[in-house]
């Protein structure tokens, strides 16, 4: 299969990456929907990806600084190229914009996970929407795909 990568900003691609993430965030996750789309959204920079029917299956942000998140694919396209595509997108984007360091927002049982991928915690545990996270950096050049099944 192969993909298209598009980098989208909020104010034109927002009907898209709403309606994504909604199917897997607030719909799957059950996140609540003011939770899940914040002020960062406008002026982060989005990655949609499109299947070779150009149907919209995934999406991601990296914010202003550094921190990828808001990695939504839908159900039946979680595969690991489809995870590959999207951070490429976003480690591209980051390095454009001349960032040392990335961040991820992660749920408490893939710390370790994380740890072993060269990142650090970064700050205290906290709760969002009810799911204890850790926010954990690393060197971008160090960067590997992690599971971001983890992330949010």
């Amino acid at each position: 299969m192969t993909f298209t990568v598009k980098n989208v900003d909020w104010r034109s691609a927002k009907d898209k990456l709403t309606k994504l993430r909604e199917k897997v965030f607030v719909y799957e996750w059950r996140i609540p929907k003011d939770v899940e789309f914040d002020r960062q959204d406008s002026a982060a920079c989005h990655v949609l990806l499109l299947d070779d029917a150009g149907i919209e299956i995934a999406t991601g942000r990296i914010t202003a600084d550094g921190e990828i998140g808001r990695i939504a694919v839908l159900n039946n396209c979680r595969k690991p190229e489809v995870y590959q595509q999207l951070l490429t997108a976003l480690l591209a984007i980051a390095k454009q914009q001349g960032m040392q360091t990335v961040s991820v927002q992660c749920e408490l049982e893939g710390v370790n996970y994380y740890q072993q991928q060269g990142f650090r915690p970064v700050g205290a545990v906290y709760m969002d929407a009810g799911i204890a996270r850790q926010r954990l950096a690393c060197n971008i050049e160090q960067f590997s795909l992690p599971k971001v099944e983890f992330t949010h």
